[in-house]
């Protein structure tokens, strides 16, 4: 079984874009629960800064024994700056993963 969730929210006064997924899945006895983020701030801009935000990436991961589960965090953080047109756009974007991985019920009684 397979059930997707997707949300796609747009902000034109805020510049504002947010995409998110989540899904949850049973295959080959495990249980799988999945969530996708994606932020993006979009603003114009004078010039080209010197000293762009330093990129950021966190990952975490734990593993449970006695749960029979794991889970695992990865979230990115960058800026861009891009042009169209003559103009100049920064652009800050933040990309997160989040994967939790059960033993379904079926597997563990087997």
């Amino acid at each position: 079984m397979r059930d997707i969730l997707y949300k796609n929210l747009t902000s034109n006064n805020k510049k504002r874009k947010i995409i998110s997924s989540s899904e949850i899945l049973d295959k080959d006895g495990f249980h799988y629960i999945i969530h996708r983020h994606f932020v993006y701030m979009v603003r114009e801009i004078d010039k080209i800064y010197n000293q762009l935000p330093q990129p950021y990436m966190y990952v975490y991961k734990e593993k449970s024994s006695k749960n029979n589960s794991e889970t695992f965090f990865c979230r990115l953080k960058r800026s861009i700056v891009l042009s169209n047109d003559n103009q100049l756009f920064l652009v800050n974007f933040m990309h997160s993963l989040k994967i939790n991985l059960t033993a379904s019920s079926n597997a563990t009684s087997q």
